[in-house]
């Protein structure tokens, strides 16, 4: 599939909460939601133009979620597929820092199985959101490496691609983290040239088939505005594919157990599993406080931890407070 770089399709795909309407206005520097809402259970499509490129933007309800019945997540592919036609250049994955990972990696195994697996390694950019969890001084790369293990293997198989759009300061910066993610797709663009399978293929002789049946029943010319109206309708009536899943969504198969750690890391394994749930606020003090206590051991131990926890918690709120 050739690529021109005056014009990018992205599929951006998330639950309600994942952050996928302030996305698009990000992306699109849009003030407001853009007409049709990003959140509802539908897909919707968004057009505009940035940093002089034509920017296409689908933006799909999170269908790996358990909250969707087999019947209902068809039905949502099928106009995702139909809406992104001919092909995307990248799907980005909205994932929140501040919530484990769940149907993302179910995500991932239906974009492999529809599109083929460089879909997912080459085409697919995890897009972190809810960075208001980490510190101020705490980079993103630092906190997936040191907390997120869910999240680190999320970025491992989109071939190591992620990117965020929020920043701590609007103006210049939230122009520079687009241009950013925009570089990052065009990159995709030269070298793979897109999603490209026959499952769009398909989809898009599909859509063409019903613009021409929509163009046959008008009476009068088509103008080139109409046009666009009637590619419009055509993609969103032409949906239907066979996109059956249901295998991935509906094992209960359990991964191999891991091999079993020697007690101590054990321990540490389920301290870092609590701590990085804690607000950001008092991670750390609370890390501090744990190990004090884990390594002091006995009830002194937990006595003088707390308190260390504790101390450490209060200065670093007074320290935030004045700032």
């Amino acid at each position: 599939m050739s690529a021109s770089p005056s014009e990018l399709r992205l599929v951006l795909l998330g639950p309600a909460d994942a952050g996928r309407r302030a996305a698009v206005c990000s992306l699109l520097g849009l003030q407001d939601s853009p007409q049709g809402s990003t959140e509802a259970h539908e897909c919707s499509k968004f057009r505009g133009e940035v940093c002089g490129t034509q920017v296409t933007v689908v933006s799909s309800p999170a269908w790996f979620s358990s909250a969707f019945s087999s019947a209902e997540r068809r039905r949502l592919i099928s106009s995702l597929i139909a809406l992104s036609c001919p092909a995307p250049h990248a799907f980005l994955l909205c994932v929140p820092v501040n919530q484990p990972a769940d149907g993302e990696p179910k995500a991932l195994d239906a974009l492999e199985t529809l599109f083929g697996p460089p879909a997912v390694t080459a085409n697919t950019i995890v897009l972190f959101t809810h960075m208001e969890e980490l510190w101020e001084d705490e980079q993103l790369e630092e906190y997936i490496v040191t907390w997120r293990k869910d999240l680190q293997e999320l970025v491992e198989r989109c071939g190591g691609s992620y990117h965020t759009l929020e920043t701590r300061h609007g103006g210049e910066e939230e122009r520079k983290v687009v241009e950013g993610l925009l570089a990052k797709v065009e990159q995709v663009v030269l070298k793979t040239g897109g999603v490209s399978c026959p499952l769009y293929k398909e989809a898009e002789d599909r859509v063409r088939q019903r613009q021409q049946e929509i163009v046959r029943q008008r009476t009068a010319e088509v103008t080139e505005e109409e046009l666009e109206v009637v590619r419009q309708e055509a993609e969103r009536s032409a949906g239907g594919f066979h996109v059956d899943l249901d295998h991935i969504f509906s094992s209960t198969t359990a991964p191999p157990a891991p091999p079993s750690p020697s007690l101590l890391w054990g321990w540490w394994e389920k301290l870092v599993g609590w701590i990085r749930w804690l607000p950001s606020l008092v991670r750390r003090e609370a890390l501090f406080g744990s190990l004090v206590g884990l390594f002091v051991g006995g009830s002194l131990g937990g006595a003088v931890g707390a308190t260390a926890g504790s101390v450490a918690t209060e200065v670093g709120r007074r320290k935030q407070k004045n700032e």
